[in-house]
């Protein structure tokens, strides 16, 4: 009789291939070199997963939580701060050296999603963060008729500054126009919460 994986050990592995795809990435993802490098064998991960394609759902999935548990945690989430001071609180997390391989790691799944490589696969990561930051904005008080489309445009044009910094390396240039994106964003929740 086979035996059941265990899901604390699973959890485990799943930060190790996260950790992983975050320094090699994921179009090249085979499970003999992910294997070796994890110092295991691919017995074991199938043992976890039945395929590479589970692999990947579950990586994808255990990417998403992670991300999500991080920006919770930044300061202000959960307080007062304005909605433009934790965007910029998020990009400065995310912009550290050592969280630079992640920001990586998601804008490679976004480009695969988008060439419809990833059939089946869209994390929620890439597919609920504007529900996730409208959530924020409800919090704020944003009426949801416009917290999911002020959350739409910020992220769209969060992404798109992140992508210039990572292609380009302007920090500069590129962070006084997020400082910008901040201020209207702050502009867009207030006026949304502006009564009548």
């Amino acid at each position: 009789m086979a035996r059941t994986a265990d899901p604390h050990r699973r959890a485990e592995l799943l930060d190790q291939i996260v950790d992983y795809l975050a320094e090699h990435g994921l179009s090249t993802l085979s499970m003999r070199p992910l294997a070796t490098h994890l110092g295991k064998s691919t017995r074991v991960l199938t043992h976890h997963f039945a395929d590479k394609e589970a692999l990947l759902s579950a990586t994808m999935e255990r990417l998403d939580e992670r991300h999500r548990a991080w920006l919770r945690s930044l300061p202000g989430w959960s307080g007062a701060d304005s909605v433009g001071t934790i965007v910029r609180r998020t990009w400065d997390w995310q912009a550290r050296e050592e969280n630079l391989p992640v920001a990586r790691l998601i804008h490679e799944i976004e480009g695969l999603a988008a060439a419809g490589k990833l059939a089946g696969h869209v994390p929620r990561l890439l597919a609920d963060r504007s529900e996730f930051v409208a959530g924020l904005l409800r919090e704020r008080g944003v009426p949801e008729a416009d917290a999911l489309r002020i959350s739409t445009l910020a992220n769209s044009a969060y992404t798109g500054l992140q992508i210039d910094f990572l292609t380009t390396g302007d920090r500069e240039r590129v962070e006084a126009a997020l400082d910008q994106l901040c201020a209207l964003v702050d502009e867009w929740v207030d006026a949304a919460r502006a009564p009548g």
